[in-house]
């Protein structure tokens, strides 16, 4: 007896569906989980320098900028991240000495691991481009602050900007710009935002910051909005120690949020979370970076942002003078981040953090949340 061929239409739209690349790519995330071991979880969770696997370097060797960072992947640095491994790395200048060494870093780093680790970096252009105003010169095309451009009033450049600073990261072998800055620059005696932000307006700012987001995605590589909940208010630097904004969340909704949401609307692959304490949103000092408050039922709940959450690096002084690395990076997670950026200590942070999992202070479903989201970006983004 024949089947009726609302039968068949039925059937093959299920194995359609069964098949589909993103059945198929949760298929093969769960898989890649499921054969994971604890401490190849917890390591994809960290983007480090490069030179935290040197062990020629101390902690405090990867603060100092006078002192040549890790140019090369070394036998050494294999067997580190052998025990050690890592999600990612952020490059600086100190990292970079040409156009062909920076490849071949780059190419060597996403070789470390079977999780492709992901690369990043500082290219805002105007001040922050590492290689744009790197002294080796490399020949890219080189752009004012973002506060000119966005006084300009010309989205067009605001695109370019995306689309040229995109193209040549991507070209060497970068996956992440930490770009564009969407603070809104409302304090003048802002220490550290100034210019790096499309100034005073927040219409303004997300319109620009939407250009930039839209142009990087065109030339194929990730956005990274920062440094939320905006840290364009505030009159200390976070690099050095406390800062805070003493704003009530209706009084960010009309601002700070503005070009944040216009981002997040336009796709941005990440946010960046400041080390900023808001405590008449929060009602504590505790810096937003490790704010549940903040992180899940303000930029998770309310904004819908369901890309990856990651701080602002755990090396800066707002972070370390109150935290040691194992603390602030088990609150972070706690309080909704992916990725911990460049904690002080990398290896106090990471044993702090499986031990954690071990002890029931951080759930496991917790860390696989987080995982899952690496591994799709992965996939999704860089060919994992």
């Amino acid at each position: 007896m024949k089947k009726p061929i609302a039968v068949f239409c039925l059937s093959a739209l299920l194995t359609l569906i069964l098949l589909s690349p993103a059945s198929a790519g949760e298929d093969r995330i769960a898989g890649l989980m499921a054969s994971m071991s604890l401490r190849e979880k917890v390591g994809q969770l960290f983007v480090v320098r490069p030179d935290a696997l040197d062990s020629r370097f101390s902690p405090d060797d990867l603060e100092d900028n006078s002192i040549t960072g890790t140019t090369k992947v070394t036998m050494d640095m294999r067997a580190v991240y052998a025990s050690y491994p890592c999600g990612g790395f952020a490059i600086f200048r100190k990292n970079i000495l040409s156009a062909p060494q920076l490849l071949t870093l780059t190419d060597n780093l996403h070789a470390l691991g079977a999780y492709r680790p992901l690369i990043a970096i500082d290219e805002e252009g105007g001040q922050i481009a590492r290689i744009a105003n790197h002294p080796a010169g490399f020949g890219v095309r080189k752009f004012p602050a973002m506060g000119d451009i966005a006084a300009s009033g010309d989205e067009a450049l605001a695109h370019e900007v995306g689309t040229a600073i995109g193209a040549y990261l991507k070209a060497y072998g970068i996956d992440v710009d930490f770009a564009p800055v969407a603070d809104v620059n409302t304090n003048p005696n802002n220490p550290v935002i100034g210019k790096r932000a499309f100034g005073d307006s927040p219409a303004l700012a997300a319109r620009m910051v939407t250009q930039v987001v839209t142009g990087l995605h065109e030339s194929g590589t990730a956005s990274c909005l920062k440094h939320f909940p905006g840290h364009g208010d505030t009159s200390t630097d976070t690099h050095t120690g406390y800062a805070e904004t003493f704003k009530s969340w209706a009084e960010m909704a009309d601002c700070e949020m503005i070009p944040f949401r216009a981002g997040i609307e336009a796709g941005s692959d990440l946010v960046m979370t400041a080390h900023i304490a808001a405590p008449n949103v929060t009602g504590s000092d505790e810096p937003a970076t490790m704010s549940y408050v903040i992180l899940t039922e303000k930029l998770r709940g309310e904004l819908g942002f369901d890309g990856l959450i990651i701080t602002d690096a755990l090396s800066m002084g707002a972070i370390t003078e109150k935290y040691t690395s194992s603390e602030a990076c088990v609150q972070c997670i706690l309080a909704g981040a992916d990725l911990l950026l460049m904690p002080y200590d990398y290896f106090e942070a990471f044993d702090g953090v499986v031990k954690a999992v071990e002890e029931g202070v951080i759930p496991e479903s917790r860390i696989d949340e987080s995982l899952r989201r690496v591994l799709t970006f992965k996939m999704e983004r860089m060919g994992l």
